[in-house]
């Protein structure tokens, strides 16, 4: 297909040839100017149309990058957010492991601390059983002079026994 344009149809005029039983030469002149003005506003409308696709494409080309960019930037927060949700597992799991041995220190240190309670506990007994052994043989032998005496007064000595010191009783 040949691309005619509004120039070649207003041309064409001059290149009819007119004959005797042919057309009205005024309305195919009129026809002919009203298709060249009608192909005039084709060819510029299929202009004006060019252009708008040209700008629609570069436009669509921006969209495109744009949307690119924006999938691009999706992809890097969602790895961006998965990588701070393991660093935040990788974290939470160190901390537990250093609750846990915290906990197993504490539990250790109280674990001694109820036994040093324990053995000092056993050793307050031992003294107290000590003591009561000790305190019990002092009034045992209280019990006997409080006896022996009782014995001495009963049978009418009342003298004293002369002190350990070396002198005479009261």
């Amino acid at each position: 297909m040949m691309d005619l344009t509004p120039l070649d149809v207003r041309k064409k005029k001059d290149d009819l040839r007119r004959t005797m039983r042919g057309y009205d030469p005024a309305q195919v002149d009129g026809f002919l100017d009203l298709v060249a003005d009608r192909l005039d506003a084709l060819v510029q409308e299929e202009v004006r149309l060019k252009e708008q696709v040209k700008l629609l494409r570069e436009r669509l080309t921006g969209f495109e990058e744009r949307e690119r960019a924006l999938n691009e930037a999706l992809i890097a927060a969602q790895e961006l957010r998965e990588e701070a949700r393991q660093q935040a597992d990788r974290q939470a799991g160190l901390r537990l492991r250093e609750a846990d041995q915290q906990a197993e220190k504490v539990v250790g240190e109280a674990r001694r601390a109820a036994e040093d309670s324990e053995r000092a506990l056993a050793q307050l007994h031992a003294r107290r059983a000590s003591f009561l052994r000790g305190m019990r043989s002092l009034l045992d032998r209280f019990l006997e002079e409080v006896s022996y005496e009782e014995a001495r007064l009963a049978t009418g000595d009342a003298e004293y026994p002369p002190s350990q010191d070396g002198g005479e009783g009261e």
